[in-house]
């Protein structure tokens, strides 16, 4: 099916049932309850899980596939970003022309920086691509303010030209859409004490985020995705050979680049305001936490760390020490307050400490991530009980 085995067929296929359900799976408390904290589905989070999962997949593809670790994929992020809000600002607010420019700009933004850093390895291209995404930052907050719009940010304004659309009513402001459909625009559905909302941006972006997965499965099971293993595997090696590593590293890291500037053209297109600091270099840290929570090179692990990073991000965060107090008021007075300082320090501002230790216990005992997590649970539960009868009536010797 789609070209795949039915191996990846059934992932794809899996993927695509937990991205349409997802509002129900991410709300599994009902509205008002002590638990109603944790639902997470709401349309603006279930986007981000979407959009940093195809960064994540596209930074897979890289790392995971090449072994060449980038510390500075914000930078095709934040230009994918920029080049989206300037179609949103001159040629119209139909998310369709905004993502295609924003993939292609970031191509080949990435080509450029990828065609220099990839002349060195190991930690020294690390530090390459950190050094060009702190430069793309640097220009993009202070030097490029006419461009940029510096501290500041971009954003759709009434007066922007937008050659394909029409005048905007008296008083409407603008708005990213897809043919008319708008991408804040949303359907709730009441169902009990539970409330289940359905917005349009959020399957946009899946539908793409499916799309991406698709690509990045045809990528890992082609002949270019073993060629770029080798070069994981031995590159010396491969080089001796006679083939020539560099230009299906180079394709790589464009393709990856590429996959970065679809997140960042989706992100516009689900909020219109574009800033600097998506390329940060905490931003590319990010998703390299993503991955290796998640599971290097594998297909869904990318897509699974992003989500609960992002979890954690819109989740624990939010938690503070009166939340705190309210769950654990059953308590004696002394205990409760024990209780709260206890956990407080790992929630609210606090809850990197908790993606700290998560990422320390899965690189110490999970180093293929949550998939060898979830491998390990399946393995558990399909192991079958040995049988200690022969009944053939054969037997086999001790050796």
């Amino acid at each position: 099916m789609f070209g795949l085995d039915k191996k990846d067929t059934r992932l794809l296929l899996l993927v695509a049932v937990l991205v349409a359900l997802a509002p129900f799976i991410l709300n599994p408390f009902p509205e008002g309850s002590g638990m109603a904290q944790f639902n997470a589905g709401y349309p603006d989070l279930m986007q981000r899980f979407v959009i940093f999962g195809i960064f994540a997949i596209g930074f897979n593809i890289l790392f995971g596939l090449t072994g060449y670790l980038s510390f500075g994929h914000a930078a095709f992020l934040g230009v994918g970003s920029y080049a989206a809000i300037w179609m949103m600002k001159l040629l119209t607010m139909n998310v369709i022309p905004a993502v295609i420019v924003s993939v292609i700009v970031a191509g080949l933004f990435s080509l450029a920086v990828g065609w220099i850093s990839l002349r060195r390895s190991g930690i020294y291209f690390s530090i390459l691509t950190l050094a060009f995404a702190q430069m793309s930052y640097s220009l993009a907050y202070s030097v490029l303010t006419p461009i940029t719009g510096g501290e500041t940010g971009l954003q759709p304004k009434v007066n922007d030209a937008r050659i394909l659309d029409g005048d905007l009513a008296a008083g409407a402001t603008p708005k990213a859409n897809l043919f008319g459909l708008e991408m804040g625009s949303s359907i709730e559905w009441s169902v009990g004490s539970w409330l289940f909302t359905f917005n349009a941006g959020y399957y946009v972006a899946a539908i793409v985020m499916l799309l991406a997965f698709y690509m990045s499965i045809r990528i890992f099971r082609s002949p270019f995705g073993m060629m770029l293993r080798a070069v994981k595997s031995n590159q010396q090696r491969l080089n001796y050979t006679g083939l020539n590593a560099k230009p299906y590293t180079l394709a790589a890291f464009v393709i990856s680049g590429m996959y970065a500037g679809l997140a960042g053209g989706l992100m516009v297109a689900m909020d219109t305001q574009v800033g600097a600091e998506r390329m940060f270099w905490t931003a590319s840290g990010e998703v390299v936490l993503m991955s290796i929570l998640g599971g290097v090179g594998t297909l869904i692990g990318p897509v699974l760390g992003a989500g609960a990073i992002k979890y954690m991000e819109n989740i624990l965060s939010k938690i503070n020490s009166d939340i705190l107090h309210t769950w654990f008021a059953f308590l004696p007075d002394g205990l409760e307050d024990f209780v709260v300082t206890l956990i407080y320090p790992f929630i609210g501002k606090g809850w990197h400490l908790t993606l700290g230790l998560i990422f320390m216990l899965v690189v110490i005992f999970l180093p293929g991530g949550l998939v060898e997590g979830g491998q390990r649970i399946a393995r558990l539960f399909g192991r079958k009980k040995k049988s200690t009868d022969t009944p053939d009536g054969k037997t086999t010797p001790a050796e």
